[in-house]
């Protein structure tokens, strides 16, 4: 019998669907989150999230091309290192998914909270005190649930939807930065001198770049690996659709912060300094602040439809990325099936669906939820680098599409930014991500009984090194200094420099710890099915 045939999706809806993810509420929230912690510096916390997180995506062009499978990145450090790591990559992965779905939903009702019409008051009551309430909650449920039933029937209805909104996702913002600058444009408030620009040093730029949603808002790369399997022209598409898509959101989320910067009346930031700067719905309030009520109006849809088509795109990656997760043999058999009739994982995404509801009902404000997502998606990616240039030890001869000239120092600058963007999501945050990471081992314990610890002792070897990291940062966060909320034992900057020279002893570590499997053995079966695709393209 011949397997169904899916439509794939094309390069233009590739990148339609990642700016779906990437232009969420992160552009909503994540230029004052910055300002409050920075001040005008935010401007640097945005360009540094971008390095970081476009050094990470690099890596994973090349594994990306080499296996094009739906849910990818829950798979890959699997490929390179045996059971143990792929699990833990996997599990921090999902987790960081699990919260991103909620976190849309909670900045929709954010901003209808705020709604200043008399009509809407009712709405009054979702937040309190930058915390969702449980009326609010019911809302945030609403929403999620329709996220998932807009993935529900096939992926066609997906990409059409997400092209749709996504150029309306992408105009509002653009409105904005052209409305608010023509409204209050105050180049002063950067200030003449450094003390101005930087008022409370230059460590906060940083801390900016973690907990103020910056690496959030860059982190949905992801969604062109994930979906590779259904990509069509994977050799060509994966790469160009990170590429392009990282850049238009780049340069549109630095222009954003820019603004926000400059149209906030000098009047306000004397009053109160940039720490007390306070807005429910940042860009509405500022609009409302600078008489451009129509845009208000618009910004309030906005803040329906941003994070409405990155929810909805996000409910198809972590499917895909729980789904993925049963080919490790750690999750239960049921979540790897797939709807033959839509080719869609409907068991995983009706349990991420679940999963998100009690996420969010633990954490019931954005700006928390924006930290604990960027620390497991931190802690998921540090596989990356080490698996490619494992991959290259392991398999010389594998069929590479796009073989990347500098990933041979690239790999290693992108695992130290990783760390240290790791820990400058501050104590206590770094630890109880770990820990909510570590939750996920009883599942890889039993799994390993069931098959009675054939290989446990062979993963847990080529797993030391993140074992050992996991300590470390862990350690280096309570000792760290008090710019990110350590116990000041090693002073900034001395622990940057700690970490730099301890993450390249791990990346080398990392890198001689492959192991090979028989999981490199499905791989390898993997990449020949890709190199004859990819054969095929070429001679049409």
């Amino acid at each position: 019998m011949e397997a169904p045939k899916f439509k794939k999706i094309n390069l233009f809806q590739l990148v339609m669907l990642a700016l779906g993810s990437l232009i969420g509420s992160g552009w909503l929230f994540g230029s004052w989150e910055a300002t409050k912690i920075a001040g005008p510096a935010a401007i640097f916390s945005w360009i540094i999230g971008g390095l970081v997180i476009g050094s990470i995506a690099y890596d994973y062009v090349e594994i990306g091309a080499m296996f094009p499978e739906s849910g990818g990145m829950s798979k890959y450090a699997q490929y390179s290192h045996g059971s143990l790591l792929g699990f833990i990559a996997a599990w921090a992965n999902w987790v960081s998914l699990i919260t991103l779905i909620p976190i849309e939903a909670v900045a929709a009702v954010q901003y209808m909270s705020t709604w200043p019409w008399s009509w809407a008051r009712w709405t009054h009551h979702f937040l309190s005190n930058g915390v969702i309430t449980t009326s609010g909650l019911f809302v945030v449920f609403g929403f999620i649930i329709v996220f998932t039933a807009l993935n529900f029937w096939s992926v066609t209805i997906l990409t059409r939807f997400t092209s749709l909104i996504s150029v309306f996702k992408i105009g509002i913002p653009l409105l904005t930065i052209v409305m608010l600058t023509l409204s209050g444009f105050h180049p002063g408030n950067y200030g003449s001198n450094l003390h101005d620009f930087m008022p409370y040093g230059s460590a906060p730029i940083f801390t900016a770049t973690s907990a103020a949603g910056i690496i959030f808002s860059f982190d949905a790369f992801q969604t062109v690996i994930n979906m590779g399997g259904e990509i069509e022209h994977p050799k060509k598409n994966i790469g160009r659709g990170i590429t392009i898509s990282l850049l238009i959101s780049g340069i549109l989320y630095v222009i954003l912060q820019s603004t926000f910067i400059t149209a906030i009346p000098p009047k306000m930031i004397a009053a109160t300094g940039w720490h007390g700067i306070v807005f429910n719905s940042p860009f509405a309030d500022m609009a409302i602040l600078l008489g451009i009520h129509w845009l208000s109006v618009l910004l309030y849809m906005d803040a329906f439809v941003s994070p409405f088509g990155t929810g909805v795109s996000f409910v198809a990656n972590t499917a895909r990325a729980l789904f993925a997760m049963e080919g490790n043999r750690h999750v239960p058999h049921f979540l790897g099936k797939i709807n033959l009739k839509y080719g869609i994982p409907r068991n995983a995404m009706m349990i991420n669906t679940l999963l998100s509801m009690v996420m969010v009902t633990v954490f019931r404000s954005w700006a928390v939820l924006a930290t604990v997502l960027s620390t497991a998606t931190l802690i998921a990616y540090l596989t990356g680098p080490v698996t490619a240039v494992s991959l290259r030890k392991m398999g010389p001869k594998l069929y590479r599409p796009i073989r990347l000239k500098r990933l041979s120092w690239i790999a290693p600058f992108s695992f130290v930014l990783a760390s240290l963007a790791t820990y400058w999501a501050m104590w206590p945050t770094t630890v109880q991500v770990i820990l909510i990471i570590l939750l996920g081992l009883p599942f890889y314990f039993y799994y390993e009984w069931r098959n009675h610890f054939v290989s446990t002792r062979q993963a847990f070897k080529a797993s030391g090194w993140m074992i050992g990291y996991l300590i470390f940062i862990s350690i280096m966060s309570y000792i760290g200094s008090h710019q990110f909320n350590g116990q000041n034992w090693i002073p900034y900057p001395l622990d940057f420099i700690v970490i730099i020279i301890a993450s390249l002893g791990f990346y080398w570590w990392g890198i001689r710890s492959y192991v090979v499997t028989e999981d490199f053995g499905k791989a390898q079966k993997l990449n020949q099915e890709a190199k004859e695709r990819g054969e095929m393209e070429d001679d049409q």
